[in-house]
């Protein structure tokens, strides 16, 4: 990648993701929510330009409806009735904001996630944990490159099929079926022999053996440090105002909030400013790459 974020060190990196995953996965407050989740959709739409819009619409927002219509189709409760549906089950406004409540909550997360497939490489997992956790790191990084993988195999051995036989197209259901069970078996083979080439070359080469030496792209400058200190600073803040209440909601069976206060507030802004923190990155280097070729 070639934005300013995921060219940071990889501890900022994942130091980040902790953080904007972790807290949209535990703190419910909506404003926290939609904070969480422009940053998100900001950040993505950097890395992916141009299929960020295809994966709002086809990915993210599908999720975040379908989280929003399950449950107050499936949950009652509340003490504010704004229907009855159908079956004769009451429909509550207090389940209406939960299930708003958990579409903003799985959309900040999957976005998120996907952000994070793009920026933390398995190179990346394997310097973070290649000393701690050796086996761990090493299956992180096999996980992530397969899926990519396993299509693009998918792909070939599909097109070596229809090669082999470019006029015996199958005609019935149960003939496609059993053409894609040959492809799935190929495919899958190949997957189980590749991971047991990768541990053996990994074997081979010494990985895991204590006092072995990595090369490694990746220097701790004065500037991941200072990242690393507002992503820490803005993470604690954000955890003491979870721990003090600040950030409190509840909707079933009563809707319930913490007040809003200056310091209810300064919580939130905090939130808001860890999750923009790449964005805002690579904007201000876009900005500076735009004055360079003014200037020259």
């Amino acid at each position: 990648m070639r934005d300013a974020f995921s060219r940071c060190h990889p501890a900022v990196n994942a130091l980040f993701f902790a953080l904007a995953i972790g807290f949209s996965m535990c703190l419910a407050h909506p404003a926290w929510l939609a904070a969480s989740l422009a940053g998100a959709l900001w950040y993505h739409a950097q890395l992916r330009p141009r299929q960020a819009g295809r994966f709002f619409l086809r990915v993210t927002l599908p999720v975040m409806l379908l989280g929003a219509l399950v449950n107050p189709v499936f949950s009652h409760a509340g003490v504010t009735v704004l229907a009855y549906l159908p079956s004769g089950n009451p429909l509550t406004l207090e389940s209406v904001l939960c299930g708003l409540d958990a579409g903003l909550m799985l959309g900040a997360v999957l976005t998120w996630f996907a952000c994070c497939t793009e920026v933390m490489t398995s190179d990346k997992y394997v310097y973070l944990f290649g000393r701690v956790a050796p086996a761990l790191s090493l299956v992180l990084s096999m996980t992530l490159r397969f899926v990519p993988r396993f299509h693009a195999q998918l792909q070939r051995v599909r097109a070596a099929q229809r090669g082999l036989a470019p006029q015996a197209e199958p005609d019935g259901v149960l003939q496609r079926l059993r053409r894609g069970a040959c492809v799935l078996s190929a495919v899958v083979t190949w997957a189980l022999e590749n991971a047991v080439d990768t541990a053996d070359s990994m074997r081979a080469r010494g990985y895991g053996l204590p006092g072995r030496t990595a090369f490694s792209l990746w220097c701790l400058d004065a500037r991941d440090r200072a990242i690393l200190l507002w992503l820490g600073s803005c993470g604690t803040y954000l955890l003491c105002g979870a721990l003090a209440g600040g950030l409190y909601w509840r909707c079933c069976p009563t809707v319930q909030a913490a007040p809003v206060t200056p310091r209810t507030v300064s919580f939130l802004l905090a939130g808001l400013a860890l999750c923009l923190t790449p964005a805002i990155l690579g904007e201000r280097e876009a900005g500076q790459w735009k004055r360079l070729h003014s200037d020259a």
